[in-house]
């Protein structure tokens, strides 16, 4: 069982070990673990890298055993962040760290992350953008609009969320865009006199369902969300919801924008439910 799951982490299929050649893979063992995996011994089932490191695995003595899986592993890690891939096996860190274990090793465990910290507003930023948001409704409706993602942005921008401009893929637009916790979130930003309804939240989620999985998307209505609208477009979709009320109150009550996008996305987690006021929350 714990060759099995040597063989998936790094990639034993066809004779393999991760991207190495036979060349590479005895310099790594000689600089890595002090290990000549080149010797006649540990070819005595085979001459591939493969078989080399299952007959190692299996004969060696468990502190170099456990030597190499850690090495091999710090490899593997470097490799995908290089390439930029994604983890697809299943809780594999605690998987390893019991499969080291189980032989006397220790894991070393990731540092834990830090909870990430708040940025907090000036009482004079809050009253400004206080200010901008109710000033908005006395515009014309085609400044309106641009006013409205300008605020956004600069909302986003206030609360270090990176954030993009609108701009135009071949045939539709994207009013912006913004990073949370190491996810992009594409914008749809709407002041309109009537509520949203379900075709504007449909179009809105086919946008983010032609972009990478780990897409997400924020829909802000100032006008808010028809109830029909939400019942109609469902749950479990990749998008939150916010309106021009749940803004006023995030800024009346001190509530920073991150931590308001953070809890409608965890309640979006839980309950499948796009749109959650603040006051719900």
């Amino acid at each position: 069982m714990q060759m099995l799951l040597l063989e998936d982490v790094f990639r034993m299929g066809g004779g393999y070990v991760l991207n190495f050649s036979d060349k590479t893979f005895g310099n790594f063992f000689r600089e890595e673990v002090g290990v000549d995996i080149d010797h006649p011994l540990y070819s005595l089932e085979g001459g591939s890298k493969a078989k080399r490191f299952r007959y190692f695995v299996q004969n060696e003595s468990l502190p170099a055993v456990v030597k190499a899986i850690k090495a091999l592993w710090e490899y593997r890690k470097a490799l995908m962040e290089r390439d930029g891939e994604r983890e697809t096996l299943a809780n594999i860190d605690a998987r390893m760290e019991a499969l080291v274990s189980s032989i006397g090793g220790q894991w070393d465990k990731p540092p834990a992350s830090p909870p990430p910290s708040a940025t907090v507003l000036t009482p004079d930023k809050v009253t400004g953008f206080t200010k901008r948001l109710l000033d908005l409704g006395s515009l014309a409706p085609h400044r309106r609009g641009y006013a409205f993602e300008e605020f956004l942005r600069d909302l986003f921008d206030a609360y270090r969320l990176e954030a993009h401009k609108a701009f135009r893929n071949r045939g539709e637009q994207i009013d912006g865009s913004f990073q949370l916790d190491g996810h992009t979130y594409l914008l749809e930003a709407k002041w309109q006199n009537a509520p949203s309804d379900a075709a504007d939240l449909h179009v809105f989620q086919g946008k983010i369902g032609e972009k990478s999985d780990w897409s997400r998307g924020l829909f802000v209505s100032y006008a808010g969300f028809s109830a029909d609208g939400l019942a109609a477009f469902g749950r479990a979709k990749r998008i939150i919801c916010m309106d021009g009320l749940d803004m006023h109150e995030s800024l009346a009550r001190g509530i920073s924008l991150e931590k308001l996008l953070r809890d409608k996305a965890r309640k979006a987690a839980e309950t499948g439910l796009p749109f959650v006021r603040v006051s719900d929350l």
